[in-house]
């Protein structure tokens, strides 16, 4: 099945661009997405401090995504 992955902030610089596709196997979990990305080294490094949203939702790690869900990786973001 396929999903849609956004990046935001560092995320998006660690990996060049702002959004994918990827083909990930029916009955995939946020935690399952995120040991995926963690295959780009760059990106790793981010995602040890990003939260996953899925469309537009934070969630639990073990909560299943949909074909055709949007994730979203956010990381820590500055604020004052």
């Amino acid at each position: 099945m396929q999903i849609s992955v956004r990046y935001f902030a560092a995320a998006k610089d660690a990996v060049g661009h702002a959004d994918e596709r990827l083909d990930v196997d029916e009955g995939a979990t946020v935690a399952d997405i995120r040991a995926l990305l963690q295959g780009n080294p760059a990106l790793a490094k981010v995602l040890k401090r990003s939260r996953l949203a899925v469309d537009q939702r934070f969630v639990d790690e073990s909560s299943v995504v949909v074909a055709g869900a949007e994730v979203a990786v956010i990381p820590p973001v500055a604020g004052g």
